[in-house]
């Protein structure tokens, strides 16, 4: 007798095991090699001045063209993601940017590089939703934002490795090793991921024709249960079809899905603001260069452990933990200047505290796509995400210049840079409030479910 079995209720049930581990570090180091090529170029400016004779501000179109690229890539790949299955776009994606990074190598001019940095970013802004869709359709529902978040940790990982190149191999080989290890590393990974990931068993579920891929990714997944092939798999999202751009705004989502987008803009346009003008500022206050670099670097590491600090709390009480960490960030924040000029040996750990909210948030925010969209739209929910957010990235920076140009007090700056995270705190707070309002329940009618039993 054909049984209807349901895939949502046999993942919730199960605990973390060695699938979902694999998984969980195959995905780290994609998103870590992400990281890596997302800051690579800027750790290659330097050199480039030096070898090329090019002015500074020369490299401003150069260092951008990868953010642009990712905004497409978020937008093209996270379609592809609901459309051909994440393991394809996870691929597909670490080997255009692994190429296009690893020729930035034998580039000979600005302009080849910005189109190179261009193409790369295109594959690097394909990886986030993919990631996020594949790690949340492995997990369980009351750990799923704790391991998309464990995955997000290997970004800031990644970005900081370029200066490790950068100190030990580019004073030798000159700024073409940091390219050829931002090129390589993700080309044999994508060869180990061809064989190594698994596709989204929630992807497969939603096709009839993948019945048999469905039934032996379940297999391993749950070895003790005994699948025939009579069984028929259903899933509480809607039945599967052509993603589109459509579906991110019906129903529930018409309000759930701009809320999103805006927080998504906010707070990377705050976290680039103070990532790109901490150094120039803490040297404009006559401290010197590498306390500038420090402080950044521990604004980083904070910001880790403050996505580490949300992961259990997202999953247990949804975005309310991350509402409270935008407020917690408004004051924090805005002090940053007046610490600056004030008690400059306490800027390190207020560095890490802005860090730790203004990044954390950010991890927060990464697992969201993966907790309320369904299965048939969750990558390109994702990419949208992370796309439109992308122009909050690129804003950041730019809103700083000009503030800097009005020859505004450090004070001030960051005083200023609080008015997003207020706007970004009521956001959160209205979309917290939608999603456990609507209780996330399915977008269709739920379906009779019988358990499979060991036969």
């Amino acid at each position: 007798m054909a049984r209807i079995i349901n895939v949502d209720d046999i993942i919730d049930e199960q605990k973390i095991g060695r699938l979902n581990i694999k998984l969980l570090i195959w995905l780290f180091l994609v998103i870590m090699l992400d990281g890596y090529d997302i800051t690579v170029a800027a750790f290659a400016g330097p050199e480039l001045i030096k070898t090329w004779g090019v002015a500074r501000a020369d490299l401003g179109p150069m260092l951008s063209a990868s953010l642009f690229g990712i905004l497409v890539g978020s937008f093209i790949f996270g379609y592809m993601g609901d459309r051909f299955g994440r393991k394809a776009g996870t691929i597909l994606s670490c080997f255009t940017f692994g190429i296009f990074t690893l020729a930035a190598a034998w580039s000979t001019n600005l302009t080849e590089l910005f189109i190179l940095r261009l193409l790369a970013g295109v594959g690097i802004g394909g990886i986030f939703p993919n990631a996020v869709a594949l790690s949340a359709e492995y997990a369980p529902k009351r750990l799923r934002a704790t391991m998309i978040i464990l995955m997000f940790t290997g970004n800031t990982i990644g970005a900081a490795l370029p200066g490790l190149v950068s100190m030990t191999l580019v004073p030798v080989y000159g700024f073409e090793a940091l390219f050829i290890v931002g090129g390589v590393a993700p080309l044999v990974l994508t060869a180990c991921l061809f064989f190594a990931l698994p596709e989204s068993i929630k992807f497969l579920a939603l096709d009839e024709r993948r019945k048999a891929q469905t039934r032996e990714m379940l297999q391993r997944l749950v070895p003790n249960f005994v699948f025939t092939h009579d069984d028929r798999f259903v899933t509480n999202d809607a039945p599967g079809g052509k993603s589109r751009l459509k579906q991110l705004f019906e129903g529930r989502f018409a309000l759930a899905t701009p809320l999103l987008w805006l927080l998504f803009a906010l707070n990377l346009m705050i976290f680039f603001f103070i990532n790109s003008w901490m150094p120039t500022l803490a040297a404009a206050a006559n401290m010197p260069a590498s306390t500038g670099v420090l402080a950044l670097t521990v604004f980083l590491a904070g910001g880790t452990c403050g996505g580490l600090a949300l992961s259990r709390l997202v999953d247990k009480h949804g975005l309310a933990p991350v509402c409270v960490m935008f407020v917690v960030a408004i004051p924090i924040v805005g002090s940053l200047g007046y610490i600056t000029i004030a008690a400059p040996d306490l800027l390190l750990a207020a560095s890490f505290v802005a860090g730790f909210c203004v990044l954390g948030l950010q991890f927060g925010l990464n697992a969201t796509p993966g907790l309320i969209y369904p299965t048939s739209c969750r990558a390109n929910g994702a990419g949208w995400a992370f796309g439109v957010g992308r122009l909050g990235a690129v804003l950041g920076p730019i809103v700083g210049g000009i503030l800097i140009g009005m020859q505004l007090p450090i004070q001030t700056f960051y005083v200023v840079a609080t008015v997003p995270l207020l706007a970004g705190a009521i956001a959160c707070y209205i979309l917290d409030r939608i999603i456990k309002r609507e209780h996330l329940k399915p977008l269709t009618p739920p379906v009779s479910v019988a358990q499979p039993q060991s036969e």
